[in-house]
């Protein structure tokens, strides 16, 4: 007979199969006695089993069970899983196990005597309001998740104390963060924000980024997913944004930094010819940072460097990812990403030359700065004419390269690394809606990201008594403040009403615009950046599988025509929310002179004219009126982290295979297409290697027309794809009027997930 031992050794006693009969039916709702069988056969093949590691077992039992026919086995684990976290937060709460959950109070007092939580959260909220607030959480919501939601929520965000032990539950982590970003509304309201908040993040409808999810409400860490640096061309200048990039690593932050100004192998310092050893040594400097960096040991830090295609380092550039050759030109743990203008692209078509040159010397000998250009219509505009100044001019040193040449070493690079990712500068420019304020160079690490950007630039320091003081001009230092909306779970039906569309973007905005001011940013320019132009990202994740529950193929013009449908719905209550927002808050410093103030931001995306066009022309009235809170708006992320645990599929990506195993380095699940059903089964079967990525492209060109910002978009391809064939991609991403495109996810390459946006 098998002993079962208990938490004390002298609580051993016999195994009883009714009682854990009975312990699955109440905790799971489910009577399978083959599933009990399974259980039962492992534990009396045993003399001895910790009561402990009982669970464990049902959970992986359950999962055994899941696959394409029986995919509701994910939420039996689920629930086990529940019930023993549910356990361990009365043990180290010391409230009646009985109890689901215990006292909301008394966890936000302990947790704050551990250094846990922020003092905040009690110097905001009185004791009666905290209690009043517990009576809207709602245990049953947590039946929502399945096993892997869960499991990524539980062992990645949870507040623990520091000995990683339970405390939070997942009910409670929704309600700290509305806590926290209602902190600092006016209380005659703010009780009815937290409580629409809590509504939008436990009902699954919304996610918020990943840095807010982990460390709203606690002591350290700040809320934003990434930034983006642009690095002067000076010693200082480039030691300081290492240093800027290693601060924000270490809170939680993803880096993008643009090298672009900095000056090319075999450009002269103070005169001296061929003195510069080029960008790779910074960038490995910076590749050395992302690794020594990260936040208290949970992920590395990540960053990625942008070069443009006209930069006389480029092909150096392109190899920095490669595995073989000269290791010493390499950096493994960077990403990287090429800025290209129309004019590049105009000429890999017809295979004509390229020209590259060092920025240093343009600056030098032509009195400008060729980044610093673009081009305001497609095929005309000042870069390209100062781009053929630079050529004309028979003192300026240049290489001269066929482009083709350059867009093979490119895609050889994305087929073997997944990167550089592609930035299509002119198009992002002229659909800068503050063009009026700067200049957007590159994107983000997660090439979502295109707001205005600037070097810092440190110009003195003096002595005050035994007091250094460093005097700089702050740049526009970029900050992503993202949220993402489950379209899947807010959208459901297309032919049914958006009534939770219309309830929930008003609160996503609402809570973004907040992330702003409640923010602790160690970089003061992102501080400055961020206050200026109030920046958001509102995304969006779960297509696939909103197509999926609706019958739609993936490869039809009805995808297409939803995308712009949908996209445009989500972009008008959006900036209707923003507006709002402006008529309470105020609208955002640089407001006068945008394209919001003018009305060019809705003239240029064909508003005035469509099929909406009396909605689009009073909500162009409002904000010409009123102003608009927030200078950038929409961005559509990665969120493969955050959506897992929402049970829907990542941003606007196809799904890898219906069912198949994720394998990490400690443990083995089964991940089923979410709502899988016979239904639902033909939908998902064309996955993500299977698409025609022409299809995925005009999906994406219908909705980038109503986002301000860009798309994480993968492009997925075989391993032995010919190069023609994506080449074309390529070619009809950047004619599309596509911003950007993300990795190239071949099926040769073993790409390294970026974590920082996964809003």
């Amino acid at each position: 007979m098998t002993t079962i031992i208990a938490e004390k050794e002298s609580q051993k006693q016999p195994f009883d199969r009714k009682r854990l009969s009975r312990f699955i039916e109440r905790v799971a709702d489910l009577n399978c006695p083959a599933y009990i069988d399974k259980v039962v056969r492992v534990i009396e093949s045993k003399n001895e089993y910790h009561k402990d590691h009982i669970t464990g077992l049902l959970i992986q039992a359950a999962l055994e069970n899941t696959d394409e026919a029986n995919p509701d086995w994910t939420y039996t684990a689920a629930k086990i899983h529940l019930e023993n976290l549910y356990k361990q937060a009365s043990i180290n709460r010391s409230y009646d196990k009985k109890q689901k959950y215990g006292d909301f109070y008394q966890l936000i007092k302990q947790l704050t005597d551990l250094g846990i939580y922020s003092t905040r959260l009690l110097e905001k909220y009185s004791e009666k309001e905290i209690r009043e607030l517990e009576q809207i959480i709602d245990p049953e919501r947590d039946l929502l998740f399945d096993y892997i939601g869960l499991h990524t929520l539980a062992t990645r965000y949870l507040a623990t104390d520091h000995e990683k032990n339970v405390y939070e539950l997942p009910q409670e982590r929704w309600m700290i963060i509305a806590m926290h970003l209602m902190q600092d509304e006016a209380k005659e309201k703010r009780k009815e924000w937290i409580q629409e908040s809590y509504w939008a993040l436990s009902n699954l409808y919304m996610t918020v980024a990943t840095p807010t999810l982990a460390n709203a409400g606690l002591a350290h860490g700040q809320l934003s997913s990434c930034f983006i640096d642009t690095v002067e061309d000076s010693l200082i200048g480039i030691y300081n944004s290492n240093t800027d990039v290693a601060r924000l690593s270490k809170d939680g932050g993803g880096i993008g930094v643009y090298m672009g100004k900095v000056r090319s192998r075999g450009s002269s310092i103070k005169g001296f010819k061929r003195a510069s050893s080029g960008v790779l040594p910074w960038i490995k400097q910076l590749n050395n940072t992302a690794v020594s960096v990260d936040q208290l040991g949970r992920r590395k830090g990540a960053v990625a460097v942008y070069l443009d295609v006209w930069h006389a380092d480029i092909l150096s550039f392109l190899d920095l990812k490669l595995n073989n050759g000269d290791d010493r030109q390499r950096a493994h743990d960077i990403f990287t990403g090429v800025c290209i203008p129309d004019l590049f692209m105009e000429q890999v078509e017809r295979r004509g030359d390229w020209y590259l040159f060092d920025p240093h010397e343009v600056r030098q000998v032509m009195g400008f700065s060729l980044e610093d250009f673009y081009d305001e219509e497609k095929g005309a505009g000042t870069f390209r004419e100062k781009y053929e100044a630079c050529i004309q001019n028979e003192t300026l040193t240049k290489t001269r390269v066929p482009a083709i040449q350059i867009m093979i070493r490119i895609m050889k690079s994305q087929l073997e690394t997944g990167t550089p990712f592609m930035f299509y500068r002119d198009e992002v420019n002229r659909m800068n809606p503050n063009k009026h304020a700067g200049m957007i160079y590159s994107s983000n690490l997660c090439t979502e990201i295109m707001q205005n950007m600037s070097p810092t630039v440190q110009f003195d320091e003096t002595i005050d008594g035994d007091t250094i003081i460093t005097y700089k001009k702050p740049g526009d230092f970029v900050v992503c403040n993202l949220s993402s909306i489950n379209l899947a779970k807010a959208v459901q039906k297309i032919d049914g009403p958006h009534d939770v569309l219309e309830r929930l973007i008003p609160i996503q905005i609402r809570m973004l615009d907040n992330v702003i001011d409640l923010n602790t940013i160690d970089v003061k320019q992102a501080v400055i950046t961020n206050q200026k132009y109030r920046a958001i990202g509102l995304g969006t994740f779960g297509w696939h599988h909103l197509l999926a529950l609706n019958g739609i193929e993936w490869e039809s013009k009805t995808a297409v025509e939803l995308a712009d449908q949908l996209y445009e719905k989500i972009a008008l209550l959006a900036i209707r929310a923003s507006v709002e927002l402006a008529k309470e808050k105020g609208s955002y410093p640089l407001f006068q002179g945008s394209d919001w103030e003018t009305g060019t931001y809705f003239q240029k995306r064909g508003y005035l004219a469509g099929d909406r066009s009396d909605e689009w022309k009073e909500v162009m009235e409002a904000v010409q009126t009123v102003g608009i809170r927030n200078g950038y708006l929409m961005a559509v992320a990665p969120n493969s982290s955050t959506s897992v645990i929402a049970g829907s599929t990542a941003s606007i990506d196809p799904i890898f295979k219906p069912f198949y195993f994720e394998e990490k380095k400690d443990y083995k699940l089964p991940v089923v297409a979410p709502d899988l059903t016979h239904h639902t089964y033909n939908i998902y079967r064309k996955s993500a290697y299977i698409v025609d990525q022409r299809w995925s492209i005009q999906q994406n060109a219908a909705r980038q027309r109503h986002i301000d910002q860009s798309i994480s978009f993968n492009l997925y391809v075989p391993n032995n794809i010919k190069a023609q064939i994506m080449l074309d991609l390529h070619l009809q991403a950047w004619d599309s009027g596509l911003k950007t495109t993300y990795y190239v996810r071949s099926t040769a390459s073993d790409i390294e997930e970026c974590v920082w946006c996964e809003s």
